[in-house]
């Protein structure tokens, strides 16, 4: 079983935005708002196109007549899936259902890394409890108790600690 990080894009439209900046706003919020109670540990962030002539990076978002359209990004980590198309078909499941009716297209798939088990360990109960005292941390020191500390020094008879 594999871990994966899926990145996906969506589409956004936001109605009577007054700039850009506002539809963003709003679009991520929105987004968050819908993801929050059911798939809170989805990344969200505006997409990046890249400019066909100078090649700078641009904000995936247009504003036309008080309607904007805004691309966002969003990344999950899907753990122990079986493949790669088994990890984004959970994505699109989880993030589909708190975003009805919002377009979803799978960007990239990543491998987080796989889980493995011990091939001497892994059927051998007596193997296992073996290789579990190996590993167990050293015992950390007991505390120090009042019978362990020195004596404070005594002030001298007819004296009291706090006057001078």
């Amino acid at each position: 079983m594999t871990d994966y990080l899926i990145t996906m894009e969506s589409a956004w439209i936001i109605h009577d935005a007054r700039s850009l900046d506002d539809a963003i706003s709003i679009a991520i919020g929105e987004a968050g708002k819908r993801l929050n109670p059911t798939a809170k540990y989805v990344e969200i962030e505006t997409g990046l196109m890249g400019c066909p002539y100078c090649e700078e990076s641009l904000n995936c978002a247009l504003v036309v007549a008080n309607t904007g359209l805004v691309g966002l990004v969003l990344e999950m980590k899907v753990y122990k899936a079986e493949s790669e198309e088994h990890a984004q078909r959970i994505a699109r499941s989880v993030v589909g259902k708190a975003l009805r009716d919002i377009p979803l297209k799978v960007l990239e798939t990543r491998v987080l890394g796989e889980t493995k088990t011990k091939p001497e360990t892994r059927g051998k109960p007596e193997a296992r409890a073996q290789s579990e005292t190996k590993e167990k941390p050293e015992a950390k020191p007991k505390p120090e108790t009042k019978a362990d500390r020195p004596a404070a020094p005594r002030p001298p008879a007819g004296q009291h600690p706090w006057r001078r």
